[in-house]
């Protein structure tokens, strides 16, 4: 396949939205951020998953978008920092700390930082953009909003906030529902609601439906914002199986089989353009059904050039369906 991300990078070409979460998410969105200047990409992260940890706020979407982007993200994990060390940790541990959730050293001066300058009352967006302008991250990185939202996920075991459920109980309860935590009035950020208006295309980036876009889209207006354009997306469920995390699991407890097509089901009208991957290409026809153009196409991306050439695939699909 020739290389044209010289074509796709051309100034005033179509400008897009990619709503991500996730290390799916976030090797989309660098494919994408491969292909696009920054002038024609804006990357909208789910901030649900969330927390306060030994003091500070952890956003694990946030930065895994930001550690990939900048191509120094844990390539084996997919989250955390290559070469990370963890000397820290059983420190906490041994004086009776918590070390359930994995902080390494040179992440934690991430959460540190941040939390300093949102005790010092800057918004996360402003938080955000220094830690990825400091990284050498170009693109636009917006969390979804500047107020805490948290998913909380209803399992048989009681209502437990995302991470408890994620990392603590390790996926482990039964899944029932979820519902998302917020102060009244809370609303996406102003740099998100632009982000929307600007966008001639939403693309909805392989992540998990549930946690990582299902919160972005629940916002005031957003799901409206993102409905008023041509709306590409991409199944995180790859022969029935996600790539990484608990999706799968998550559409058998909830009652449905785990494929592209319960994807593209949960999307519904949302859509207008979905990819499935190679495996999944006999689920065509009936994502057709449900009104979306779909593409089959090598979604699986372990390496930049994967998702270098799904980003081009999918800008394609949404010139297409820009007419």
């Amino acid at each position: 396949m020739p290389d044209r991300r010289a074509d796709f990078g051309a100034e005033g070409g179509l400008r897009i939205a990619a709503l991500a979460g996730g290390v799916g998410g976030a090797k989309l969105a660098q494919g994408l951020a491969n292909l696009l200047p920054p002038s024609r990409l804006r990357i909208i992260v789910n901030t649900g998953d969330d927390f306060e940890h030994l003091g500070l706020t952890i956003c694990p979407d946030v930065d895994t978008v930001v550690y990939t982007l900048a191509g120094i993200s844990n390539p084996q994990t997919g989250w955390g920092l290559a070469g990370e060390t963890f000397h820290c940790l059983p420190a906490i541990e041994r004086l009776g700390g918590p070390s359930w959730f994995r902080l390494g050293d040179r992440d934690l001066a991430t959460h540190l930082v941040r939390t300093q300058a949102l005790r010092e009352g800057r918004r996360l967006t402003e938080v955000v953009r220094r830690q990825a302008e400091a990284l050498g991250v170009c693109h636009p990185v917006l969390p979804m909003a500047d107020v805490p939202v948290r998913t909380c996920v209803l399992t048989d075991e009681g209502e437990l906030a995302f991470q408890d459920y994620f990392v603590r109980r390790r996926c482990e309860p039964t899944v029932s529902g979820f519902r998302w935590d917020a102060p009244e009035g809370a609303t996406p950020s102003p740099e998100v609601r632009d982000a929307l208006a600007w966008a001639d295309a939403v693309v909805l980036c392989p992540s998990n439906p549930f946690v990582s876009i299902d919160p972005i889209l629940a916002l005031p207006g957003v799901r409206e914002a993102v409905a008023a354009r041509p709306v590409v997306g991409v199944s995180p469920i790859i022969g029935g199986e996600a790539v990484k995390g608990p999706a799968a699991k998550m559409f058998r407890e909830l009652g449905f089989v785990p494929s592209a097509y319960s994807v593209a089901e949960h999307y519904g009208d949302l859509l207008a353009g979905f990819f499935i991957d190679l495996v999944d290409a006999d689920y065509a026809a009936d994502v057709v059904s449900l009104g979306a153009d779909v593409r089959v196409a090598q979604t699986w991306m372990p390496e930049l050039a994967q998702r270098v050439a799904l980003a081009e695939e999918v800008v394609a699909l949404a010139v297409e369906l820009c007419g």
